[in-house]
């Protein structure tokens, strides 16, 4: 074990280790250095208050302007009030029954001051702050670390203030920058004019000046870039090693008997992308294609002409979905678009026809035998379905093509193991309806090559999108209930997508309150930011009681049923049949309608809590509607205020309907990691300086320089300390990152 692989017990002691574990996850040596600050301050340029977001754990460089002892009135104890500034604004410091403060605290000192930003009388306060004063006379370990040079300001927590991180990182410096090795060829440094890695974290943390911050960062962003973009290029390097059965489609056979039947003509990019997908079919090496479209843009259609031509050349296809939701519809548009295409060897099927069958946990035991039947023998050509699909008893006789529905969905492990399945590795493709900006694209999808769909094919209807702020103005409310009721009476349908399902059972035991309930297949839509939620809000609202207070209230007399991920497999398939025949009026759902529900007499959405879910997320949702000839209505319900970055989220929503415009604004206003999909992994990003929106020369260029490197010395055999940072980057905990995005 190297000296940065050390536990942080050694260096700090087992009490602040444990505070360093447990809330910045930061366990080892090399976890603290690599620790970098947030941002700079320099000794006497005051933080701006104006810009303190609440409930955002804040640390701030400010004056103190005022202090006051006041007594609480008719009982002991006391409050000490004090108000520092930045010039401008004010902040107010409150601490209870700690009169003794008053000392020290005194006004004209600075100081670092960190916690919770919070309201109270519309004043933005701290409660019983952590704070470090900066006053020279006062002699502090702080004001002596800091003199000279800019102050850095660490991403901390409660338990760990930003001054007193600062110190751990100090310490490691001290003992362990001649441990840090070098990752990058100095060849490769020398071309790019890099500064050594050791000298690139000194400067990160103990910077004199702005320069010397620049100059560490453009070589830690290279690192990350660099090691990222290795390992993608020897993951491709292996994957085109691998043989594969070309896949050509045959003249006159059903892909041709499918086109012949198709009622409109693809668009120009349908079309592009289909050659494009046939081209590497067409080769002895596995496909490995990311398909990537806006909203509507006929992704489903294009994979359907996929998975025809491997049939036509004799082998089966796969269509992997992440919820029995969307695996059934998929199955049900399939077989609508295929007609008696799809029934091969049965009565009434046509010659060229082969079977599409469907897989999922809970089907029944007679219709899973047969499925698995189909497979195993051939009869199915096309199989669809969720994780079920992935289990050891699912054979097929000759798997050609595995299609990957919302990769976001899935780890790497998950879509190996269905391409285990073949005799030789079969052809990928992968789909997401999400939008992704090209070097996100680079880096999270980094193994694959990539096709774009961005027309969306004639006869699509525009979307408008409105923001309606529930608490400033609740007659917007109750307007956007009349136009869902106004929708219906011409005959069409709406949704009203609420954040979470609100069915749980309540605990018995208050101390297992909090436990989570273990993870189902169907749980895929509690992915809304609930996490954003203080305290002090409202739960998120729930399927249940909202479907009940519209039948109650605005929605009496109209068909309204519910769907979300725990209802039993039939009901939720029961649900979308009735919808999908206008036999329901309005579905009140959670987020398991995000992606594949094709419904083209939805014309209304109402997303509640809208504010709870993210840029991207929305946009998918809101294109639920809109997909036949009638315009299309998407309301996003708030209670958030105006100014707020929330509302600035939906307000980005609500004034483009881009894709690829509201992708980059989303990546913009959230942390690097939870774009590339950390948040729901669980797993922290790697990416800490690296921005995949500001720094795609350094991502092209490190993808070059890495594909060479890579073919130079796929092993890595004369670079022990690129290996060594590769393996760091896939370790247990990290070994989904690259295909989680």
């Amino acid at each position: 074990m190297g000296a940065l692989d050390e536990p942080l017990t050694k260096l700090v002691g087992d009490r602040t280790a444990k505070v360093l574990a447990d809330s910045l996850k930061l366990r080892t040596v090399g976890d603290l250095l690599h620790h970098y600050p947030r941002r700079y301050v320099e000794r006497g340029q005051l933080t701006s208050l104006d810009e303190l977001e609440i409930d955002e754990h804040v640390t701030v460089l400010a004056r103190i302007e005022k202090v006051t002892l006041i007594p609480f009135r008719g009982r002991k104890g006391d409050r000490l009030e004090v108000v520092v500034t930045d010039g401008r604004s004010r902040l107010s410091l409150v601490f209870f029954n700690q009169g003794w403060r008053q000392k020290e605290l005194r006004a004209g000192a600075q100081g670092l001051f960190a916690g919770k930003v919070g309201v109270f009388n519309r004043t933005r306060q701290l409660v019983s702050p952590d704070y470090q004063l900066l006053d020279e006379d006062a002699g502090s370990d702080a004001a002596k670390q800091f003199a000279g040079r800019l102050i850095p300001v660490y991403g901390a927590s409660a338990q760990m203030p930003s001054w007193k991180l600062s110190i751990c990182v100090e310490t490691a410096l001290t003992k362990h920058l001649g441990d840090v090795g070098e990752p990058l060829p100095a060849e490769l440094r020398e071309r790019h004019d890099l500064i050594p890695l050791p000298e690139a974290l000194e400067l990160i943390h103990r910077p004199r000046s702005q320069a010397d911050r620049e100059r560490a960062q453009s070589r830690l962003r290279w690192d990350e870039a660099f090691v990222l973009q290795v390992a993608l290029a020897r993951r491709r390097a292996a994957d085109s090693a691998l043989p594969a059965k070309p896949r050509v489609a045959r003249a006159g056979g059903l892909l041709d008997a499918f086109d012949a039947r198709l009622p409109f003509t693809l668009t120009e990019g349908q079309e592009k992308v289909s050659a494009e997908i046939a081209a590497d079919l067409a080769t002895e090496h596995p496909m490995h294609r990311l398909l990537q479209g806006e909203v509507g843009s006929g992704k489903t259609l294009v994979a359907l002409r996929a998975m025809l031509a491997v049939v036509d050349a004799g082998g089966q296809a796969v269509l992997l979905a992440p919820t029995e939701v969307l695996a059934q519809q998929h199955h049900r548009s399939i077989v609508e678009m295929m007609g008696d295409l799809a029934e091969g060897g049965m009565l009434g099927g046509s010659d060229l026809g082969t079977r599409v069958v469907l897989l999922t946990g809970s089907m029944g035991v007679p219709a899973r035998r047969q499925a698995l039947l189909d497979m195993a023998c051939g009869d199915a050509g096309i199989a669809i379905g969720t994780h079920a699909l992935i289990e050891d008893k699912v054979q097929f006789q000759d798997l050609g093509l595995v299609v990957v529905d919302e990769q976001h969905r899935f780890g790497v492990e998950q879509r190996d193991a269905l391409r285990a399945k073949g005799e030789q590795p079969p052809h990928l493709l992968v789909m997401t309806a999400t939008p992704i900006p090209r070097t996100v694209a680079m880096t999270v999808f980094g193994d694959l090559e990539t096709s774009v769909l961005d027309q969306l094919p004639a006869g699509r209807s525009p979307i408008s999108t409105h923001v309606v702020p529930a608490l400033e103005k609740p007659n917007f409310l109750t307007r956007a209930w009349e136009r869902v009721r106004e929708e219906v009476g011409k005959g069409h349908q709406a949704y009203v997508v609420c954040p979470r399902i609100g069915d749980e059972e309540p605990a018995a035991d208050p101390k297992n309150a909090k436990k989570k309930r273990k993870p189902a297949e169907e749980d895929f839509e509690d992915v809304a930011d609930l996490g954003a939620a203080s305290d002090d809000r409202r739960p998120p609202l729930s399927v249940v009681e909202t479907a009940e207070m519209l039948v109650k209230g605005p929605l009496a007399g109209l068909r309204v049923e519910i769907l979300h991920g725990r209802l039993a497999p039939e009901a939720k398939d029961d649900v979308m049949r009735r919808f999908a025949a206008g036999e329901v009026d309005v579905l009140v759902a959670t987020t398991v309608i995000e992606v594949g529900v094709n419904v083209p007499n939805s014309t209304a959405m109402v997303i509640m809590d809208a504010d709870r879910f993210g840029v991207s997320q929305l946009h998918q949702l809101r294109g639920r509607v809109g997909r036949g000839s009638a315009a299309g209505l998407c309301l996003l319900v708030s209670d958030m205020p105006a100014g707020s970055a929330a509302r600035a989220r939906l307000d980005a929503v609500a004034g483009t309907l881009d894709g690829f415009e509201l992708s980059r604004i989303d990546l913009e206003q959230r942390r690097e990691g939870d774009v590339l999909g950390q948040a729901q992994s669980g797993v922290k990003s790697s990416l800490k300086v690296l921005s995949v929106l500001e720094d795609e020369d350094v991502i092209l260029t490190a993808r070059t320089e890495a594909t060479r490197l890579v073919a130079e010395d796929p092993e890595l055999a004369d670079h022990p300390e690129l290996r060594t940072a590769l393996e760091s980057l896939l370790d247990e905990d990290r070994a989904a990152y690259m295909e989680k995005g």
